[in-house]
């Protein structure tokens, strides 16, 4: 089954859930703020999508950050950040067996 990870009032998530029933594939609903971001959890997704990547330095959670946390974060401090802020993680992420697919743009479901 998979595992789309979102924030429900995310514009972009909407639409990836949107495709997903379009293309008719089942998946589960991970809210990362309702249901929150475990540090096993973040393990799980740091396994397969590299840190910087899966980093949302657009969202209004980084702006706020100041310029002595962004510039000092290594990859310790960029997980308890995540753990702390679970919208500073890219979304929609979609779970799909061991490959984790980051961000959703039109057509990007049409395959599975």
């Amino acid at each position: 089954m998979l595992t789309l990870y979102v924030i429900k009032n995310c514009d972009t998530c909407r639409r990836a859930r949107k495709a997903l029933e379009g293309v008719g594939m089942p998946f589960q609903v991970h809210d990362l703020r309702e249901d929150g971001l475990s540090a096993p959890l973040l393990e799980h997704i740091l396994h397969r999508v590299p840190l910087m990547e899966v980093l949302n330095k657009r969202s209004t959670t980084w702006r706020q950050l100041d310029d002595e946390e962004k510039e000092n974060l290594d990859a310790n401090s960029a997980r308890e950040l995540l753990l702390a802020h679970p919208t500073l993680l890219k979304r929609p992420l979609l779970e799909n067996g061991d490959e984790i697919l980051v961000g959703y743009r039109d057509g990007d479901y049409d395959s599975l």
